[in-house]
């Protein structure tokens, strides 16, 4: 692992621990057994160091294995529930992936559209063999996000619970939302 990489690890690790106050270069540069300045070669700042953060995470999103012969709206279904669990083992993860960024960052900026990208082109592969209805498969990805991230969100705030608010947990609501769409799939018999 390289020292970049390592620094990443561990403001990862540090984000996940205690949040994005707890991650500093300071913090870091000590975690991973570097002098205090040593991150600022690689990094201009903390946001600069977050946005790597969430480059890797948005790269693991977009270069997740897809199962060999599954269904394509199958596929579809997997890759928001992974997204969903996702959220829910990694929260601080999350919303700094998923949060406003103030800046343009290069790679963040690629990440984010292949992970993007990839979510597209499984709605396109759902849609050709009619799993799917036609239209934009940009705002059919949009959409499928939302509600996948909107539920996790609602779930880390305390907003959606299977046993209180809801009566759903965000996996439930992803099951809700693919079986309605398995219902009214064009060609399916009522």
């Amino acid at each position: 692992m390289s020292t970049r990489d390592a620094i990443v690890a561990a403001a990862g690790d540090l984000l996940d621990e205690a949040g994005p106050e707890a991650v500093t270069l300071r913090a870091v540069a000590q975690r991973v057994g570097l002098s205090h300045n040593a991150p600022y070669k690689h990094f201009a700042d903390k946001e600069a160091l977050l946005a790597a953060v969430a480059t890797v995470e948005l790269r693991r999103r977009a270069d997740a294995p897809r199962p060999a012969g599954s269904e394509p709206l199958a596929t579809l279904k997997r890759m928001v529930r992974d997204n969903v669990r996702w959220a829910a083992r990694h929260p601080a993860r999350f919303k700094l992936t998923y949060g406003r960024w103030t800046r343009h960052d290069k790679d963040l900026g690629e990440a984010a559209h292949a992970a993007r990208m990839r979510f597209v082109e499984a709605v396109v592969a759902a849609q050709a063999v009619g799993a799917l209805p036609p239209g934009d498969p940009e705002r059919v990805s949009a959409m499928l996000l939302a509600l996948g991230h909107g539920a996790a969100d609602l779930a880390l705030g305390g907003h959606l619970s299977r046993d209180g608010k809801g009566h759903a947990d965000p996996e439930d609501l992803v099951d809700d939302l693919f079986d309605l769409i398995e219902r009214a799939a064009p060609g399916r018999k009522s």
